[in-house]
């Protein structure tokens, strides 16, 4: 059974604003905000960044700074449980929050009732990106199995994207297959006999698999896939599959981190902040799915209508999906092998 590997660039990273130094609270007059988030979001929260802190000021509230913090998102879940100072959490999925809730008791359980959307302002889903021509001529998930097709996909034991992932074809073969489980866990050890290597966190894969050139086909958040095709001209293309999932990143303030900091305020305009029109086309510019219809309708040429599983409907919720796939024996643990 292959190993577990990581490059070194799946390590999570702080990305600071101008003169930012990650203190989490106010200093010399100047609050800082910390926003702890997930892989892909880099770009993304850096235009919303630069936004806020220019409304905030505006408004006369005073100066402000806000620090970045990226990684996989269970990653960055264990780390605000083990005492990163975060104000606020931007993760890939609600299960990485809700752990911070039981674990940690930073933020109530009812966390997701406090914004609109399920505290979910965008949303996304799982792509394939192929080489430029598609020579292995992957256009669903059952091309994933063929002998000689390497796959590119986060661990999901660290990796919200990952779960995502996992999730997906899980969908898919289950439908395949007419609901036996069986099957469709032979089907995910089948996928996963093709991939190479682990990575702890969808920025780290996209390395993987765009820079260091291993695979044939990379599984992959929306947003990223056209990050990709932008910063690597003429090399990949994006393949829709049959279907796929919703995919709904949640953010939360973390309530007694903020409060701590004297951040409170702060940290809940941010996150409605991302409900605004002008985040909202920030989120489309950068290949999110934008919750406002009007908005969402102007990027409908590049984020394909495709069928869509949820993870409430189709597997019970975070909870229960966590239980089943990913704890320690689930399914993954089966069908990669861990003893």
């Amino acid at each position: 059974m292959k190993a577990r590997y990581f490059i070194p660039l799946a390590l999570a990273t702080l990305t600071l604003l101008p003169g930012c130094s990650p203190k989490g609270a106010s200093a010399g007059g100047e609050l800082e905000l910390q926003n702890v988030s997930y892989d892909p979001t880099r770009e993304f929260y850096e235009e919303v960044n630069a936004a806020f802190v220019k409304k905030w000021e505006a408004d006369g509230k005073g100066k402000i700074k806000v620090i970045q913090s990226h990684g996989g998102s269970g990653k960055q879940a264990r780390s605000v449980i083990d005492g990163q100072q975060a104000d606020v959490v931007t993760l890939a999925l609600a299960g990485d929050i809700d752990v911070i809730a039981k674990q940690a008791k930073l933020l109530p359980d009812d966390w997701q009732s406090k914004l609109p959307d399920n505290s979910s302002p965008y949303t996304s889903t799982i792509v394939f990106v192929v080489r430029k021509g598609n020579p292995k001529g992957v256009k669903d998930w059952a091309d994933l199995i063929k002998e000689g097709t390497q796959v590119i996909t986060p661990d999901p034991k660290t990796s919200g994207g990952a779960r995502w992932n996992y999730l997906a074809a899980w969908a898919w073969a289950e439908k395949e297959y007419g609901g036996d489980q069986a099957k469709t866990l032979e089907y995910i050890k089948a996928l996963f006999k093709n991939v190479p290597v682990l990575d702890t966190g969808a920025r780290a894969a996209t390395t993987t698999f765009a820079q260091s050139k291993i695979g044939d086909v990379f599984l992959s958040w929306e947003n990223e896939a056209y990050l990709i095709e932008k910063q690597f001209p003429g090399e990949t293309e994006i393949v829709y599959p049959s279907i796929s999932i919703l995919a709904e990143p949640p953010v939360a303030v973390v309530e007694k981190n903020a409060a701590k900091h004297g951040a409170t305020e702060a940290a809940q305009a941010y996150l409605q902040f991302l409900y605004t029109d002008e985040a909202q086309e920030f989120a489309g510019k950068h290949f999110y799915r934008p919750r406002k219809p009007e908005i969402l309708a102007k990027f409908s040429s590049k984020l394909q209508d495709i069928p869509l599983v949820t993870v409430d409907k189709d597997f019970g919720g975070w909870e229960k999906a966590q239980k089943t796939h990913f704890d320690d024996g689930g399914t993954f643990d089966q069908a990669y092998g861990v003893k």
